[in-house]
């Protein structure tokens, strides 16, 4: 029976400045498009039309195109696949969840008098997922690099009485890595603090990273909009934001097929596992306006902005190490890293938006929004000042374009949208632009109406196993299918 060298951190840590990274914070700084059906089919573009629940997260002046009070509930399947290819090995990873996307109700109040033009109120609660963060991926291949870099890139520098010498929960995120590393036999000390691999042999190490994530980013908007003389809108939301992230990651690696290896010595195999766990809250608000310049032509303007969350971090790592000479060990001293309450601070939205309006026959919808993804901030300030100079340095300003249809036939609606959003990177080589395409269709029944749609998305990226050290990356093809059901019911 195998035993293991294991190192599984459970216990109270020290404030980190390493622990996040900027792929944390566009975790939380991008939205997918989410929503009812309607909104779906017709590639989010609702900016300057309103009437749908979803449009309320675009422009809260949406409310008050309603003309009744509604209740509308949204289910979605959502399939994932992700193609990896790392250093010309391919694999596919396939996913699939069923959410409750969607639920809200709109309130109408309105005033038949006329006497000032403010001719109707409507107060609004709408739930969305902003973000279903279910997702697999995995990749193998075999590198010139080893894991060793990882764990020497955190211990160069740093004593080795200060590694020894102190409880790992007293040390820092960087110290705890080269504890990890020294103690699992992959990293050696040298003269004035520096550290070298342990491992042997040169090149083609056979490597494999499993990264499993699951959770949401949830999102409460509380809604209230007027209208003035069925011309001009005016509409706030107050937002209310929680997530709930869990991601587990296993990178294995080993030395049999690395030339020059000694099977007889040293290091042979280990797997380094991390699993994280992100929890916490947020608060942002909307601003838009709606008017109808004509009977048929339309145009929207709304700012959005930044969503402030108070975020809580809890890290368990393990480490498995087999050696030739002292075989699989197994070691646990059974200690967590639960780190302080941290602030992100995600960007503002600007959105411009037009629409024209065939009577009741048609419509076409365009919506550009602006985010810039480098304005995005870990605090306090000091105690991450290598993520907040990495996300100014990485992220650049987006642009995302929503192109919308629909045609009506008696009680049938047809339609289809697209959407195309620049990558928040400035070098679009480790996220591409993301393209989506999507149609459905509707049907009311008087005062119960029920909508579906399908959309697929495709965007690529650059998936790295660690944030330094063994910063090589295997390329995601990522492919996302959506089918949505809405069920709207006129109160």
């Amino acid at each position: 029976m195998k035993k293991y060298l294991s190192i599984l951190i459970l216990g109270l840590a020290a404030v980190s400045t390493q622990a996040q990274d900027a792929t944390d914070g566009l975790r939380y700084a991008q939205d997918n498009l989410n929503g009812t059906a309607r909104f779906r089919a017709m590639g989010g573009a609702f900016g300057a039309l309103g009437g749908d629940f979803s449009s309320l997260n675009v422009n809260p002046a949406g409310s008050a195109i309603f003309t009744n009070n509604q209740a509308a509930l949204t289910l979605s399947s959502v399939n994932t696949t992700n193609r990896s290819n790392y250093f010309g090995e391919k694999y596919n990873e396939n996913d699939n969840t069923f959410d409750l996307n969607q639920v809200g109700g709109i309130w109408i109040f309105k005033d038949t008098s006329e006497k000032t033009g403010w001719n109707k109120i409507a107060l609004g609660l709408n739930y969305e997922n902003a973000n279903l963060f279910d997702n697999s991926v995995f990749y193998r291949g075999h590198n010139g690099n080893s894991v060793a870099n990882y764990f020497t890139s955190y211990a160069n520098g740093i004593p080795l009485s200060t590694i020894t010498g102190n409880n790992f929960e007293d040390l820092y995120y960087n110290e705890q890595q080269a504890y990890l590393g020294y103690e699992g036999f992959i990293i050696n000390p040298g003269a004035g603090n520096t550290y070298t691999s342990n491992v042997t042999g040169a090149n083609n190490f056979y490597q494999e990273n499993t990264i499993v994530s699951t959770g949401y980013n949830g999102k409460l908007s509380f809604n209230a909009a007027v209208s003035y003389k069925d011309k001009y809108y005016i509409g706030l939301n107050l937002n209310s934001h929680f997530t709930d992230f869990n991601r587990h990651t296993s990178f294995y690696e080993d030395y049999q097929d690395a030339p020059g290896h000694n099977n007889n010595a040293g290091l042979q195999a280990l797997r380094f596992s991390n699993d994280l766990t992100t929890y916490g809250s947020g608060f942002s608000f909307q601003l838009g306006g709606i008017a109808k310049l004509t009977k048929e032509f339309r145009v929207g303007l709304a700012y959005e902005s930044p969503t402030w969350y108070s975020l809580k971090d809890e890290l368990l790592q393990t480490l498995a190490v087999r050696t030739a000479e002292q075989g699989d060990f197994y070691a646990d001293p059974d200690i967590k890293i639960i780190y302080p309450t941290y602030k992100l601070q995600t960007p503002s939205r600007y959105t411009g938006s037009l629409a024209y309006v065939f009577g009741t026959k048609g419509l076409i919808s365009v919506d550009y929004s602006m985010k810039d993804y480098s304005n995005t901030r870990f605090k306090p300030k000091a105690e991450f000042t290598t993520a907040n100079a990495q996300m100014a340095d990485l992220f650049d300003t987006s642009g995302e374009l929503r192109v919308g249809g629909e045609y009506k036939v008696k009680k049938w609606s047809f339609r289809g949208g697209y959407r195309f959003e620049k990558s928040p990177y400035k070098n679009d080589a480790v996220m591409s632009d993301l393209n989506a395409y999507s149609a459905g269709l509707g049907y009311s029944f008087g005062d119960t109406k029920i909508d579906v749609s399908y959309t697929k998305a495709r965007r690529d990226y650059q998936q790295s196993s660690f944030s330094q050290g063994l910063t090589d990356s295997a390329t995601i093809n990522q492919r996302n299918h959506n089918v949505s059901l809405t069920v709207i019911f006129e109160l």
